[in-house]
């Protein structure tokens, strides 16, 4: 259980970087020099919509194996501490009956 539980965190931080890289290499919408003048020609002569598709579709794939091994990740360790809970250890304090009124 415990080589599982090692094999997705490897997986789950290089999808992170993985992640991370690719979010940071998308360009934003008009992000050229004319899109900072509101211009939209440079864009339409050769036009990156392909990159655009590929790293758009490795960002969709990236976050959705993300969020399956960070799901996996808390299931697999809740099974590795077998239940384990803050509050199993503790001791109530006693119940005493109450004080009679005095005669």
């Amino acid at each position: 259980m415990h080589i599982l539980l090692y094999f997705v965190v490897v997986l789950h931080v290089f999808v992170c970087l993985f992640l991370i890289g690719v979010v940071l290499l998308q360009q934003g919408r008009s992000a050229d020099l004319a899109g900072a003048f509101g211009g939209q020609g440079s864009q339409t002569a050769f036009g990156p919509r392909a990159a655009a598709n590929v790293l758009t579709r490795l960002t969709t794939w990236s976050a959705i194996i993300f969020m399956f091994t960070s799901i996996t990740l808390t299931v697999l360790y809740q099974r590795s501490t077998s239940g384990h809970s803050v509050l199993g250890g503790d001791k109530s304090a006693p119940v005493s009956a109450p004080a009679k009124p005095g005669k």
